[in-house]
């Protein structure tokens, strides 16, 4: 169902090496495997019968190539950056909990890295900016941020990104119910 106020349509960048590995990628410029690049350009034909006041996207390579594949030029935002993971960059979850019991990303933020406060701060720049973009925005971005990000549209905190999940080139939607006092979670994690 089509909305009457603007949508916040939210893009996972295709599959990596490491995103198909389990591996966290923030901050590395891992490009995307022949697969992610065909899911990259099957997502064009599902945009592109909408129309955006803006596309922007993370600074990442998988990111941008995941927008241009699609057929979109992206403006780069520097807030739509993944999770800067620190000393866990490059390791799967199984690798870090045997260092650290019970380490969770959205309680723990990462050492040498990012907190969660700081990746709530920058999904709350995100938000600000998107509220007041005067239209439908596309963004193209990494998992980890996607979901601070929708917890943060949602009025919820940070952490409570933990509750939602992604899957490479997946297609969410954030935007509003009665008016634009009522931010809401219109679709997600579509494949």
């Amino acid at each position: 169902m089509a909305s009457a106020f603007p949508e916040i349509i939210l893009v996972r960048h295709g599959e990596t090496e490491w995103s198909a590995s389990g591996k966290h990628t923030g901050r590395s410029d891992i490009p995307l495997t022949a697969k992610g690049e065909e899911a990259a350009r099957r997502l064009g034909d599902r945009l592109r019968d909408k129309s955006f006041t803006a596309v922007w996207s993370s600074p990442s390579l998988r990111a941008r190539r995941t927008a241009e594949l699609a057929g979109f030029i992206a403006e780069v935002k520097p807030d739509l950056a993944e999770w800067d993971y620190g000393a866990y960059e490059g390791l799967k979850t199984k690798e870090i909990l045997l260092e650290r019991p019970g380490w969770s990303l959205f309680r723990d933020g990462c050492p040498k890295g990012e907190s969660v406060a700081d990746a709530g701060a920058r999904a709350d720049r995100v938000v600000a900016a998107l509220r007041v973009a005067g239209g439908n925005v596309l963004v193209f971005s990494s998992a980890h941020f996607l979901r601070t990000l929708t917890a943060r549209w949602l009025g919820l905190a940070p952490a409570d990104g933990a509750l939602f999940v992604l899957d490479t080139a997946s297609v969410s939607v954030l935007g509003y119910e009665h008016d634009m006092s009522e931010p809401m979670l219109r679709r997600w994690n579509q494949t």
